[in-house]
């Protein structure tokens, strides 16, 4: 697993670790310890929804009880937009 700094410094990209083999391939999308190492954790949920090409999700914003949220495409392409609400920050806006 490689975590990688985007411009919002709260907000990472995570490039998981895909163990190919001859009847297809393996991904470890969440263990506690390689988590918690990269200093993503705790990690409390998961959900999975399901958009059909060209739906626009709402953006979510947690002011009293933030939460980060995992984003992964199983197939196809996310266009992930993050924006940074906390007043005061260097990334506000």
């Amino acid at each position: 697993m490689r975590v990688i700094e985007t411009e919002i410094p709260a907000v990472k990209l995570v490039e998981l670790d895909v163990f190919p083999d001859e009847r297809g391939s393996f991904v470890r999308h969440w263990n506690e310890r390689d988590w918690e190492t990269a200093g993503m954790g705790p990690f409390v949920a998961d959900n999975v929804s399901f958009s059909h090409a060209g739906v626009l999700r709402g953006l979510h914003v947690q002011i009293v009880e933030p939460q980060g949220k995992l984003v992964s495409a199983l197939a196809g392409a996310i266009y992930d937009v993050a924006v940074d609400l906390r007043e005061g920050s260097a990334t506000f806006g």
